[in-house]
């Protein structure tokens, strides 16, 4: 695939335009990111919207076991000719170079698994808290490096929620430092690193809306090296649970919208506070289990009783 049949696919302005939006996104704050209307050729994106999954055939299942209001697909060369074609053109060394040409990242790789991407859709009232992406390739020694997401959504309102939303530091303040509305065809391009706190706020579509929900397409891409600044250990996704509401200061009267809001925001610090502890029950039991963990209570026993 040439530059030509990339044009087909993507906006042809982004491939006259790189060196401009390069320096868009090396200065952009709080961290590298660019955001860009019209990302995909028009005729590609109706494509890709007519052949979107519908929420039951993803994946709903919650990282509590219990289905949810997020939907999510993987293998996305099965939902049709646009997303097959999707699929060809992003792994091509064009669109590769495209992207290092942008971001000045060499060396970029593309995901045949799509771990964590795909297709993504979310319903009303869910949101996602600030984080930073796990910081490697799930089976590869690959660094993740560029997330590019796509929004599908013909019709949204930002005071709908749903806000794509950057953060210089989410545990010194609530209020992000960037928020992108996910508009149609509207494209978001950020590199991953131990600062690039990202999530969106929650979703609050009107009556009227009820029915709608909050569809994007996720991409990720990584390398064999990284700066030797910016490697760390492994580690998965890490979140921060957001803060109180700049408006609850002293001497505001709480209405009740606020004790709500407050509620829930204590409700799921709890709920992450029982996620952890459960994960570290499930370690726990399989450092345990099998001869390993046998050998480890007598190691840890001696131990004990040498000291003693």
């Amino acid at each position: 695939m040439d530059s030509h049949d990339l044009g087909s696919i993507l906006n042809p302005k982004i491939l006259a335009d790189a060196n401009r939006i390069a320096a868009r996104f090396r200065s952009a704050p709080p961290f590298p990111n660019l955001v860009i209307d019209d990302f995909f050729h028009r005729d590609f994106v109706n494509r890709l919207y007519v052949e979107f999954p519908s929420f039951e055939q993803g994946n709903r299942m919650g990282d509590n076991g219990q289905l949810g209001g997020k939907s999510t697909m993987e293998k996305i060369r099965g939902l049709g000719p646009a997303f097959r074609a999707l699929d060809a053109a992003i792994q091509t060394p064009q669109f590769l170079k495209l992207l290092s040409r942008i971001t000045g990242i060499e060396g970029l790789l593309y995901d045949p698994w799509y771990l964590g991407g795909g297709t993504h859709e979310n319903h009303s009232g869910m949101s996602l808290d600030p984080h930073v992406d796990f910081n490697y390739h799930p089976s590869e020694r690959w660094h993740r490096r560029l997330n590019l997401l796509v929004y599908l959504n013909p019709t949204w309102e930002p005071h709908w929620g749903g806000c794509f939303e950057l953060f210089r530091d989410p545990h010194a303040s609530a209020r992000p430092d960037l928020s992108i509305a996910p508009t149609f065809n509207r494209g978001v391009l950020f590199e991953t690193s131990e600062r690039s706190w990202h999530g969106f706020n929650a979703i609050q579509l009107p009556t009227e809306h009820a029915g709608k929900t909050r569809r994007s397409i996720a991409l990720y891409f990584y390398t064999r090296e990284r700066p030797q600044a910016e490697i760390v250990d492994r580690h998965t996704t890490l979140y921060v649970k957001r803060q109180l509401p700049e408006r609850i200061v002293e001497g505001h009267t709480l209405a009740g919208a606020d004790v709500a809001e407050i509620r829930d925001l204590i409700w799921q610090r709890d709920a992450h506070i029982m996620s952890l502890y459960a994960e570290n029950t499930s370690l726990r039991k399989a450092q345990d289990a099998g001869l390993g963990g046998n050998l480890l209570y007598l190691a840890k026993r001696a131990f004990v009783r040498f000291r003693r």
